[in-house]
């Protein structure tokens, strides 16, 4: 029996990337409609890439939902200081969902959870039925790393990653995948806007968190730190133990899918249909290089 593989794609992080490596030039590729398709163009060339790297015989894009979430609830800042979307990537989310639909993939978005839990999810679920590929920009899933579970992070262009492996991971990092969660509540992050200690990057949390294997050893045994640390740490230990709350992966989301519904065939008439029906600019090309490729699955 073949080999099953499960491609599990951060629709988001390929989405946003798409978007703003044409915006910068303001080319927004506009159809008859007046919508414009930058970001939907560049989501199906990654899609359309990374279906022909990694011959996936299951896929499902995972997405974030516009509601509140679970996080939410614990800090009300949560990703806060984000600015709102630019106006020209707004109807662009509701079309990558459609377009992607169309297109034969199987997409997940749950309310109150994000697409990295739903993602997480999914790799917990199948990686003992099925090699697992999660393609992303976003260094948090490295927590995910697992036997049988890789995460392929965004290179620049379409269709290059860094591979990261469980093995390769515990070998430069010096900690278990699991661990990646404590590093990022020690560190904080901006982006999502939540605090971690103040005074803590990256390079130290790694040291703490491979010196003594967890936030409550390391506040189990904070008499024992250096009086720099020490005096960090207690001044945000509510802080900390709330950013590891925030950067934690929650893999107990209520999905329902079984494998066989992310089973994966190529369509050629179908994805040819799908993209002179939405009137895609930029993906002419894309469609001879389709008619002539093969794709297994």
């Amino acid at each position: 029996m073949e080999k099953q593989r499960l491609l599990i794609v951060d629709g988001m992080a390929l989405l946003f990337r798409s978007f703003f490596a044409t915006s910068v030039f303001n080319q927004f590729f506009y159809n008859e409609r007046g919508i414009p398709t930058n970001a939907v163009s560049g989501l199906v060339k990654h899609l359309e890439a990374a279906i022909r790297h990694f011959q996936p015989s299951h896929i499902s894009i995972c997405w974030d939902t516009p509601s509140r979430t679970f996080r939410h609830d614990l800090y009300e800042e949560y990703k806060g200081n984000r600015s709102a979307p630019p106006e020209e990537m707004v109807p662009q989310f509701d079309l990558a969902q459609s377009v992607t639909d169309q297109l034969g993939f199987y997409n997940i978005k749950v309310e109150r959870y994000e697409a990295d839990d739903c993602i997480g999810a999914l790799a917990s679920m199948y990686r003992g039925q099925s090699e697992v590929h999660i393609v992303t920009g976003d260094k948090d899933l490295l927590q995910l790393l697992h036997d049988g579970v890789e995460v392929h992070l965004l290179q620049k262009g379409v269709g290059s990653y860094d591979r990261w492996t469980k093995a390769r991971f515990e070998d430069e990092m010096g900690l278990s995948p699991e661990q990646w969660a404590e590093v990022k509540a020690f560190m904080g992050d901006p982006s999502d806007g939540y605090p971690g200690v103040k005074g803590i990057g990256e390079k130290t949390a790694i040291k703490i968190v491979a010196t003594y294997g967890s936030i409550q050893a390391v506040l189990d045994n904070i008499e024992q730190l250096t009086p720099s640390w020490r005096k960090k740490i207690e001044a945000d230990q509510k802080q900390l133990l709330l950013s590891f709350e925030l950067a934690k992966i929650n893999c107990d989301v209520p999905l329902t899918c079984s494998l066989d519904e992310l089973n994966w065939q190529f369509n050629h008439e179908q994805w040819r249909k799908t993209l002179m029906d939405h009137d895609i600019r930029g993906l002419r090309a894309l469609l001879a290089q389709i008619e002539k490729e093969e794709y297994a699955g």
